[in-house]
């Protein structure tokens, strides 16, 4: 069963975000957690990576869902048979493993087909043919276990048995009516019977009752090429357990097998189940081989992924199926969203400019010192987040807290920033789609939808080519997705201050939240406009609901 708590920041992530559930996760491993697994949920931008590769840490796994999946479930770890085991084998096995179905698989591990005790009973049930071993073909080794035979003689090029199976009850001198050339012989210990047998080109020959066999038809055997087994049976438990030695790919079902993958959302395979009955499925990996199986119990059972999250709290922003998913605690400097959980968790919101300086300093909190590649990314998140103490939302802790980690990660706060904001900066080859979703955030404000994506830079200028298709672009979303209002906030940090494009019904009351109004329909400048968190959205909230 997957045991792993996905610690995760919100969709686009920012520098905070990636930072902090990295960060995170180390706290938690250095208290004890050991199956606690940073995650993101989008590609990582240009800022976020030279903090990365300065400090030379790998960025977090990417994932897109939080829904229980098979692979989280405790399935049957059943292995697979072969498609050339006995039937005798196959249901051995099930016995043992008390089941009564084995998934089959080709030489290469790929499902092929499923044996089942219901397919074994409803063949027995019909009527064998003598045939049956020419049209499938029994391996020496599988009949002689399947009889508890002794090889007393191995013919050569009797890999697999071509014959009819005839049992000699007639008088010798009648053989040759019945008996042709290649069939398997079962008989007793009577001498002239065993001759006539091999006077007929037998291919085996089987002899009940533990009988011995006389050293002359052992060396007519070896003339004629015949194998020679003994078996303790009698004649007629033995004509009936032979047939046990067939490969179960003869009775397998071989099409329409219901089975799973692994990705295999839980919800999904109830529904698949609820039209099938049968008892157990066989589950396969992305390259179709087998892992296990899965029957209703294990649906049953199905524990709910374990999250925590960090930078976030609303679950617009949060990764998909969180609803589905036991939420066990939030770290974070937002306001409160519409987050419900349905038990007590650790929440932890404060107000300050960053998740990174909450987290430092509950790494402190516990006696706990970060190390200098963890300090660094703390680091940078409260640099990128507080825009170096420039945005609004900085607090006093923030820059108490950048100090003590700037000299555990040996930097110097003013240089390194400048060096990470101009490598994060730059819009030098980005779409305008790559843009408007590079730090995106979905709101519900006062029941209106509102989309509001951020952009740093420090050439304000170098946007001026992409604006027709960018409010194409925002225009365009806007209606395919039903927002009530799309923004996106052009920050200058040179100039200290944002261009702030509007689109949508509610794109005038959107302006109006920074007393002014829209140039050219869509555009406006807001002086001294950082923190979406702070400058942003609240007065955007508060115009809807004036407005309403």
């Amino acid at each position: 069963m997957n045991n792993t708590i996905y610690i995760t920041g919100h969709k686009n992530p920012d520098t905070d975000s990636i930072c902090s559930a990295l960060c995170y996760e180390d706290l938690k491993k250095k208290l004890g957690f050991k199956n606690v697994k940073a995650s993101r949920l989008g590609n990582v931008n240009n800022e976020t990576k030279f903090a990365l590769d300065y400090f030379g840490v790998d960025a977090p796994a990417l994932i897109d869902t939080v829904k229980t999946q098979i692979s989280d479930l405790d399935i049957d770890k059943i292995s697979a048979i072969s498609q050339n085991l006995s039937l005798k084998k196959a249901w051995s096995i099930m016995e043992e493993k008390n089941v009564k179905t084995l998934p089959v698989a080709d030489e290469n591990g790929k499902l092929v087909g499923l044996a089942s005790l219901s397919n074994i009973t409803s063949t027995y049930m019909g009527i064998w043919h003598n045939d049956v071993l020419t049209k499938c073909g029994a391996l020496l080794s599988d009949i002689r276990d399947t009889l508890s035979a002794e090889i007393v003689y191995e013919a050569n090029n009797n890999s697999k048995f071509q014959g009819k199976i005839i049992v000699a009850s007639m008088q010798p001198e009648n053989m040759k009516n019945h008996i042709k050339n290649g069939d398997i012989v079962i008989c007793g210990n009577r001498f002239d019977t065993q001759e006539a047998i091999l006077n007929c080109s037998a291919s085996l020959m089987v002899i009940t009752g533990n009988h011995s066999i006389d050293d002359s038809i052992i060396k007519k055997a070896k003339e004629a090429n015949c194998s020679l087994i003994v078996t303790p049976y009698d004649s007629f438990t033995t004509s009936l357990l032979i047939t046990q030695s067939l490969p179960v790919s003869y009775i397998m079902t071989k099409e329409n097998i219901s089975s799973f993958k692994l990705t295999d959302f839980v919800e999904d395979v109830k529904e698949a189940m609820l039209k099938t009955r049968f008892r157990n499925y066989p589950v396969v990996d992305e390259n179709n081989c087998i892992v296990g199986t899965i029957s209703r119990y294990h649906l049953m059972s199905a524990k709910k992924k374990q999250v925590i999250l960090v930078d976030h709290n609303e679950s617009e922003q949060s990764v998909d199926g969180l609803n589905e998913s036991e939420i066990l605690e939030v770290i974070d400097h937002h306001k409160i969203g519409n987050i419900e959980t349905d038990a007590p968790i650790y929440f932890r919101n404060q107000p300050v400019g960053c998740t990174a300086t909450i987290i430092t300093n509950m790494f402190f909190e516990n006696g706990l010192t970060p190390s200098k590649k963890i300090a660094g990314l703390l680091s940078s998140a409260i640099i990128s987040d507080t825009l170096l103490f420039k945005s609004p939302t900085s607090t006093e802790l923030d820059k108490i807290t950048l100090k003590k980690l700037a000299e555990i990660a040996e930097i110097d706060p003013e240089k390194y920033s400048v060096e990470m904001f101009k490598a994060g900066t730059s819009l030098k080859g980005k779409t305008v789609k790559q843009l408007l979703h590079e730090d995106f955030k979905n709101f519900s404000l006062e029941g209106h939808k509102i989309g509001v994506g951020q952009v740093s830079t420090m050439d304000a200028e170098s946007f001026n080519p992409l604006k027709e298709d960018m409010i194409k672009l925002m225009e365009k979303e806007a209606e395919e997705d039903s927002y009530d209002g799309l923004v996106l906030i052009l920050t200058d940090l040179l100039k200290e201050g944002s261009y702030v494009y509007a689109i949508g019904k509610d794109s005038e009351v959107i302006a109006s939240a920074f007393g002014k109004e829209l140039e050219d329909g869509y555009s406006l400048y807001a002086p001294g406009v950082l923190s979406r968190k702070k400058q942003v959205v609240p007065p955007i909230t508060k115009a809807i609901k004036d407005n309403n």
